[in-house]
């Protein structure tokens, strides 16, 4: 990512942020909406699986500036997720509820610059963690 797709990304999460709890509720909304077979994943309190991913997506988009502070938690969080069940497949699914949730989020700041900036973002960060869980061959 280029340094103007990372301070957009930035800056718009930052628009997104002060809704709170509502951002993770959408995202979670838009990823059972767009693949229900997933939801049998989140047998946990989803109060606190809001709290996690809230908190995840947060130090990610505070960091894209500084690839290398975050490269370790990504891969790690990769790897976990192989332990959910997670497929490589289902990482399509996930960023496009996440694009849904931005589009809802931001409304007509979501431009398609933007959003470019986001595919980026996420194709950059799934990357890492496809690769970290499944390894280059599998990580499609």
């Amino acid at each position: 990512m280029n340094a103007h797709s990372v301070a957009l990304v930035q800056a718009s999460f930052e628009k997104v942020a002060p809704l709170g709890d509502k951002v993770p509720q959408i995202f979670y909304d838009e990823l059972f909406t767009l693949d229900p077979s997933l939801r049998p994943m989140f047998q946990s309190d989803m109060t606190e699986q809001r709290k996690m991913i809230l908190t995840a997506l947060t130090m990610v988009v505070r960091s894209l500036d500084r690839p290398e502070a975050i490269a370790e938690p990504v891969k790690a969080l990769g790897k976990r997720h192989v332990t959910y069940g997670v497929k490589p497949a289902h990482f399509a699914t996930v960023g496009s509820a996440l694009l849904n949730t931005l589009q809802k989020g931001l409304g007509n700041e979501f431009t398609p610059e933007l959003r470019q900036a986001w595919v980026e973002a996420y194709a950059t960060l799934s990357g890492m963690m496809k690769e970290a869980a499944y390894g280059n061959a599998n990580a499609s």
